[in-house]
């Protein structure tokens, strides 16, 4: 059963309403909001369509409804909470003790009906559920996003596994004024830990949340649970961006992903079959107030229409492991596994536990439903060349096996028509596989040495894939191309993972808002990116590519800046990396010692190119024991 609310669309980017009512703070108001107006007939009045979705989130079975009525003609004669909509002049003849005003920022429109309220009938809004106004960064207009900076974080403290979140205050760089931070910890149940407010570092300076760190702050035993996390008072950004490492007491534990995305969707994909003598959980995080019911969550494998139904309650804000092979015991990788999460859930991370005992995290992806396949696309080749790619880093050959799955990632891919080509350091094509059109049921992985013809043989340089469209056996596209990258390290036996989608790349044309831009129109085709350093006695590594869609300058200009905690610049160093090519680095290769151990744990390092649209990966090394990989994220 998917929830009836609007949380993200590509066209309008994110809404804000699901974020202010499913608020921990307004939470916490609802049970006397409603208890209040549950005591007499309610009249609900509905100008903005929120009714719905409020009802999705909170439970107002208690109320006696005394009608529904709209501002707009358009929306007469719906069905909104079990009424029949009517006309707002209609109000008057109400038989309602109270009229709720089911909107934010209610004055202009309850002056607008005051001469409309039934006679003696008090009027009140979801105004009553506002957060304070020094939380916010515009009061004066509540649902905006920036007043709702939120994410949700995976955030475990147990079996000698932490977790560290680390970002930086990009905010202040866009111009915001004494940003905060506000953090509530729950438990598995959703339940609060701890919640506490702090104020930001200056611009640009690091952000570090560590699950160690907080355990002793609050005196708090081991925890698997969540963490909301909401900035306060931002500027530019109205997304918390943020790199999570897991780490352990022991060597053997660490991985790392991405942000979580703030806005449940209605499917995820990407998540891969357990091999014989793993195990697949999937992490799900319930990111409203209200349960999860049961049957409301379920898992196919992709490509097959059979959806398996969780029969279990995921509580408010609660977190449940899911092995898949409760509800799927026959996939074995390269098979896929679709989720049906019904907005539910923010983008869930799931850890696969090894027969050696060793473990590791990833996230899957968004798979959108409001796609269809664009016969532009094969044709535009003679203009913007590759068109999309999707750049992943081969790692040195003689330490690592590097293994791409393409991953379908919308409901209209009936088949994926795909090509790999390799490329060394210098840009140099090495190799080349086509795929053919693979059908949406697939399990083809591509073991990057298939390729490579002896290339890369000596195991001390390095190179990169990039998976492209291939027509050459037909089949169909729509640009939202994505695969999982999958890297085992064949001293250690440790494993770490990574997916994301394609996109253009350095060129001046422009095709659907590609080569996407995050400030401003397309095309992007400048860099920014966050490499994180810690925990000690990790050591940060990154891989950056250049990819083209188009012939671009034939090498880039790129800074690497190393930053102390506080955001000041430490030491600066200047890489050019050919067109087509790449950049394996660690940061002791770069910086000077002194430089480093000044930074700290809690530095990091900015790669930052004006020219050219750099994609990159980044990941921590731990000795010959362990090591993570995912890509980055800029701002």
């Amino acid at each position: 059963m998917a929830l009836d609310i609007d949380t993200f669309s590509n066209r309008r980017g994110g809404n804000a309403f699901f974020k202010a009512i499913g608020h921990p703070l307004a939470v916490r108001r609802l049970p006397q909001f409603l208890a209040a107006l549950a005591d007499a007939p309610v009249a609900i009045y509905d100008p903005q369509g929120f009714a719905t979705a409020f009802a999705e989130i909170h439970d107002i079975s208690a109320l006696d409804l005394a009608g529904v009525y709209v501002q707009d003609l358009e929306d007469l004669g719906q069905s909104r909470l079990g009424q029949t909509t009517r006309p707002v002049t209609d109000l008057p003849r109400a038989a309602a003790a109270r009229v709720l005003v089911m909107a934010f920022d209610s004055d202009r429109l309850i002056a607008h009906i005051r001469h409309l309220l039934p006679a003696g009938a008090e009027v009140v809004s979801l105004d009553a559920l506002r957060l304070p106004d020094d939380m916010l960064a515009r009061p004066r207009t509540y649902l905006t996003g920036l007043n709702f900076a939120t994410n949700f974080v995976l955030f475990r403290d147990a079996g000698g596994h932490h977790t560290r979140l680390a970002t930086a205050n990009y905010w202040s760089g866009y111009g915001a004024k004494d940003p905060e931070i506000w953090c509530c910890l729950m438990d598995a149940e959703g339940h609060v830990l701890a919640e506490w407010r702090d104020a930001l570092p200056g611009a640009g300076a690091s952000i570090v949340i560590d699950s160690a760190e907080v355990r002793r702050r609050f005196g708090l035993g081991e925890f698997t649970g969540q963490l909301f996390v909401h900035v306060l008072k931002p500027a530019g950004h109205d997304i918390v961006k943020y790199g999570l490492d897991t780490y352990g007491d022991s060597a053997e534990v660490l991985s790392c992903t991405h942000d979580a995305n703030p806005w449940p969707a209605d499917r995820y994909a990407g998540v891969p079959a357990p091999r014989d003598g793993e195990k697949v959980v999937l992490w799900i995080q319930n990111s409203h107030p209200t349960a999860i019911p049961a049957s409301a969550v379920g898992l196919n494998r992709m490509g097959c229409d059979e959806i398996v139904w969780l029969q279990r309650e995921v509580p408010g804000f609660g977190l449940l492991a899911l092995d898949v092979a409760e509800l799927l015991p026959d996939l074995r990788w390269p098979q896929q596994i679709e989720v049906q999460a019904g907005k539910h859930f923010v983008r869930p991370r799931y850890e696969i536990f090894a027969a050696d005992g060793r473990s590791r995290i990833a996230h899957a992806n968004v798979e959108r439903g409001d796609l269809k396949p664009d016969p532009r696309i094969p044709e535009i080749g003679n203009l913007l060349g590759k068109g999309f790619i999707l750049p992943a880093p081969i790692l040195p050959r003689g330490r690592f096996r590097s293994i791409l799955l393409p991953t379908p990632m919308a409901t209209c891919q009936s088949s994926l028509p795909v090509a790999v080509h390799a490329y060394d350091a210098a840009g140099r094509e090495i190799g080349t596989k086509r795929l053919g059109n693979l059908p949406r049921d697939h399990a083809v992985v591509l073991e990057a040495g298939e390729m490579l013809d002896g290339a890369l043989a000596d195991g001390e340089t390095w190179g990169h894939m990039e998976l492209v469209y291939d027509f050459s056996d037909g089949g169909e596209a729509d640009g939202w191309l994505h695969g999982l990258f999958r890297y085992e390290d064949l001293r250690s036996g440790h494993i770490a993972e990574t997916s994301f989608g394609a996109h253009m790349f350095n060129s001046v044309l422009t095709f659907k808002g590609e080569p996407q831009s995050y400030a401003g129109p397309a095309p992007g085709l400048s860099t920014r990116l966050f490499l994180n350093f810690g925990p000690e006695p990790c050591e940060a590594i990154c891989h950056l590519i250049y990819p083209a869609s188009t012939p671009w300058h034939a090498t880039s200009r790129t800074r690497l800046s190393l930053h102390a905690r506080d955001g000041a610049v430490l030491a600066e160093h200047d890489v050019a990396i050919a067109c087509g090519g790449s950049l394996l680095w660690r940061p002791r290769q770069i910086f000077p010692a002194a430089a480093l151990a000044e930074a700290g744990p809690e530095g990091y390092a900015v790669i930052r190119d004006t020219t050219c649209r750099l994609f990159g990966y980044h990941g921590l090394v731990r000795g010959e024991d362990a090591f993570s990989f995912d890509h980055m994220f800029g701002f």
